[in-house]
Order: C-alpha cells, then structure tokens, then sequence
C-alpha cells in the first residue's frame, strides 16, 4: 500500500510539473502576442501620421512627385504587412514581410526628408514640425516596443527549447523576433528638421 501511494505521490508531482510548464509556455505565447500588440498599436500611429505628413508636404513639393507616391505607396505595404504580422505575430514569414515593408518605408520616409530639406518654407512651417516632432516620438516608441517583443520572443522560445519544456513544446511553434535584416533598414529615420 505504502508503494502505491508513493508511486501515485510522483504521478501526481509529475502531472504537476507538466501542467506548470504547459501553463509557462502558454503564458509566455500570451506574453509575445501582447508585446506585439505594443508594436501594432505604435506602427498604426506612425501610419496615421504619414498621410498627414505628405499632405503637408505636398504643396512645398510640386516637383517631387515621385518622392511623395513612393512615401505613400511604401506605407501602403507597411499597413497591409502590418496586418498580415498582427493576424500571427511570431510567424517567421509575417515578420520578415512586416521587418522589409517598415524598412522601406523607413528609407522612402529619410528621402522625402532629405528632399524637405532643401525647402525652407516647408521646414518653417508649422504643422510640418508638429508632425516630425510626433513622427520622432512615435519612432522612439516603436524601438521600445520592438525591444520588448524581442525578449519576449527570447523567453518563449527558450522555454520551449529548453528542458523539460521541450518535452511539452511539440504544439508551440517558435516564434520569430522582429529584426532588421538589410543594412538599409538599420539607418534611422532623420526627423530633425
């Protein structure tokens, strides 16, 4: 009888430690999802602004057509991966597609303000600089959230890689993090104005 309960004792510890680290691995999934939730809500604001950005800009720059289309088709494909990253976020696929859509959104958005540059009235103008100046908070937010998903990227996919969670992981797809491949992409919108 003794035998019995201890056999049982140590299925019931067993059962215990798996349920746990089910639940850590279910919870660290959650915690990724909602870290880039973070990120959703970040890019959907710079989104917001870019529109509001050519407007502005689009008097000043008559002749610089082509810069503005590029602008705008450019953060038409960051929206639609966007959505595509938020619809499975971790998705090794989704994320890449969402890292080359902002990324070349970020260099169609440093051309328009290289070309804004050589506009003084633009620079001058007063709407222009609020937007630039929110732009450039909004890309200070980005980093941060960007930096938060990634840990939590990190911890998940440790969890799941590493024992005795892998034992339980067979259902829990790795998760990728949101990185900036081309060296392009790495270059930093200049919002100074």
């Amino acid at each position: 009888m003794l035998g019995f309960l201890v056999v049982l004792g140590l299925l019931a510890l067993v059962a215990y430690a798996a349920i746990g680290i089910y639940n850590g691995l279910v919870t660290r999934r959650n915690g990724y999802k909602n870290a880039y939730a973070q990120i959703d809500v970040q890019l959907k604001r710079r989104h917001d602004l870019i529109p509001n950005l050519v407007e502005t800009a689009k008097g000043y720059l008559k002749h610089e057509r082509e810069t503005l289309e590029a602008v705008v088709r450019a953060r038409n494909a960051a929206v639609s991966a966007t959505a595509t990253a938020a619809a499975s976020p971790g998705d090794p696929a989704a994320m890449k597609g969402l890292a080359g859509a902002e990324g070349a959104l970020g260099a169609s958005l440093s051309r328009l303000l290289a070309v804004a540059e050589s506009y003084p009235a633009l620079k001058a103008d007063a709407t222009m600089t609020r937007l630039m100046e929110e732009l450039s908070s909004t890309e200070n937010r980005i980093a941060f959230s960007r930096q938060a998903f990634n840990d939590s990227v990190m911890a998940y996919n440790t969890a799941r890689e590493t024992f005795p969670g892998m034992l339980l992981a067979g259902s829990f797809a790795a998760a990728a993090p949101f990185e900036i491949t081309a060296a392009a992409e790495r270059e930093t919108v200049k919002v100074a104005f």
